[in-house]
């Protein structure tokens, strides 16, 4: 029960945190810190939040149609889904917004969200994109077991989704002239290309880092599905 309950609340707050910014979160056209090309979409952030509203959804709908065993006799397309959605993207997802948004913020908070947003940015729905989201997400890994996919599986989901964030936003950026993010705007090229290299190398290891945790955590479930899945191979 208090697992339903947990997934519920995270479906309403991440929902309603993507509802408030999309329909009360308006920026100037004006403002020289954000281009209005792409709209709430441009962001990763908002993306992260629209994902881990579907994430939430997907468990709550395996809490009830679904199976929380380690081994089920017959495992359900919709705790197959979840597994592999938290695994892959979820989990990395939210930790990479949380760590990085939090980290630029500490050096030079212009460089990822200027002062001159604070008037159309609430406090509270900052952290409910930058801070709750990561919360959720940890106490999501110790409450619910989850076999992750093969990593090499796990990882091409990963990449797929950030290669195709890049391209996002260098769309934007040759069509309007202007970054989605400040810091990409305080620095050259080449360092980009260090920025993007690192910021992939950074989040491929939260990757390896929540599998780790998945394992030490739940070693039990693991060794047990695994036990499970040797047999039916026989």
């Amino acid at each position: 029960m208090l697992r339903i309950i947990f997934h519920i609340l995270g479906v309403v707050l991440f929902f309603y945190g993507c509802y408030y910014d999309h329909t009360f979160v308006k920026i100037p056209n004006t403002s020289s810190t954000v281009t209005p090309f792409g709209g709430k979409l441009k962001y990763l952030t908002f993306l992260n939040a629209m994902l881990q509203t579907v994430y939430f959804t997907m468990a709550v709908l395996n809490d009830i149609f679904g199976s929380n065993e380690p081994t089920p006799s017959h495992k359900p397309v919709v705790r197959h889904i979840k597994d592999t959605m938290f695994s892959a993207l979820a989990f990395p997802l939210a930790l990479f917004v949380g760590i990085t948004f939090w980290g630029l913020y500490a050096v030079d908070r212009e460089l990822i969200l200027p002062k001159a947003l604070d008037p159309y940015f609430p406090v509270w729905l900052n952290h409910v994109m930058h801070s709750y989201i990561v919360l959720f997400t940890l106490i999501e890994l110790f409450t619910s077991f989850r076999m992750y996919p093969k990593t090499k599986n796990g990882l091409t989901i990963l990449f797929s989704f950030m290669i195709c964030y890049v391209v996002w936003i260098h769309y934007i950026y040759f069509q309007t002239g202007s970054w989605v993010y400040p810091v990409l705007a305080v620095i050259n090229w080449p360092l980009r290309v260090v920025f993007y290299l690192f910021s992939l190398g950074f989040i491929f290891s939260l990757y390896l880092l929540g599998e780790k945790l998945n394992r030490i955590i739940w070693s039990k479930e693991v060794e047990s599905t695994v036990k499970s899945g040797k047999k039916k191979a026989k």
